[in-house]
């Protein structure tokens, strides 16, 4: 077995080669170069019409939702608050549409950023619009162009508490969170000020949705996870075995349902904490803010 094929959400943006402008399909080689050396072939994929997502959706060992701009907020059934970012409604679909397949089919997933986002409102959840609002301050993104280290806490019995530990810093610049959680989904991990940083999808082999942006650091572990599963996911006979319909895993708390985040605290681990690109680089930089 080569190594597994891992598909990167990818968007549409103008970009030039010279005197040419021509619309391409752009990520941030960071995503690419993480899945690479964490021993997967990374392939970016544009956003397709449905009709095509489940054939593309096949022929995967895994996936990344990437971060990105703030989706619709029609999605989840609101109206767009001031300091919302224009939305990229053709990303939107296809995203969407690509996760929800990806569940069905139990193919191994990580969403990054706006990726959790997406998986959230897939599954039901809603998105605080502006953290500012909420939190009184801009601590989650407090400059426009740098990454802030953020202090995690961890539920150390969730596969991602098995991978990082109770307690973990993490790069991250995000001005939208979590507010209501989707169903089946679990809150793994969050900041000492209750903001949701990551999400577990419960009866499935691998489901991780990040806050933070682990492609900016050199811990390499959660892109490793993504890939060991999705080697695993592409050979059955080698104990692929899928997990849809089985019980969650103990991971520390109950899922979290319907209950907002804003009126729910969440519950610490049980256990306590361990001492201690596509081809063609485009010259003009996006120009929506990233999540």
């Amino acid at each position: 077995m080569g190594r597994p094929i891992i598909g990167i959400t990818g968007e549409l943006e103008a970009a030039c080669w010279g005197n040419w402008v021509r619309e391409a399909v752009v990520s941030p080689v960071s995503y690419t170069r993480s899945v690479e050396r964490a021993g997967g072939t990374p392939v970016v994929l544009p956003p397709v019409p449905a009709s095509s997502v489940p054939s593309l959706i096949a022929r995967l060992d895994g996936l990344l939702l990437a971060g990105g701009g703030d989706m619709d907020p029609a999605l989840y059934g609101e109206q767009p608050h001031p300091q919302t970012g224009p939305p990229d409604r053709r990303r939107d679909r296809f995203e969407l549409a690509m996760v929800r397949a990806a569940i069905d089919a139990d193919l191994p997933f990580l969403a990054i950023g706006r990726g959790m986002h997406i998986l959230n409102v897939a599954r039901g959840g809603t998105l605080t619009q502006h953290l500012p609002d909420r939190l009184g301050n801009a601590s989650h993104k407090p400059d426009p162009v740098r990454m802030a280290a953020h202090d995690l806490q961890l539920s150390a019995a969730s596969k991602l508490g098995r991978v990082l530990g109770a307690a973990a810093q993490a790069p991250g610049a995000h001005h939208q969170a979590i507010s209501r959680i989707g169903s089946g989904l679990l809150t793994v991990a969050w900041t000492e000020d209750q903001v949701v940083e990551a999400v577990e999808l419960a009866g499935r082999r691998f489901g991780l949705g990040v806050q933070w942006h682990p492609e900016e650091g050199q811990d390499l572990r959660v892109f490793e996870a993504l890939v060991a599963a999705a080697a695993t996911a592409a050979q059955p006979e080698a104990g692929g075995q899928s997990a849809a319909g089985a019980q969650p895993e103990p991971d520390g708390q109950p899922p979290v349902g319907a209950q907002s985040r804003e009126s729910a605290q969440p519950q610490q681990a049980k256990e306590a904490p361990p001492a201690g690109g596509t081809a063609g680089q485009p010259k003009k930089a996006r120009r929506r803010a990233r999540a």
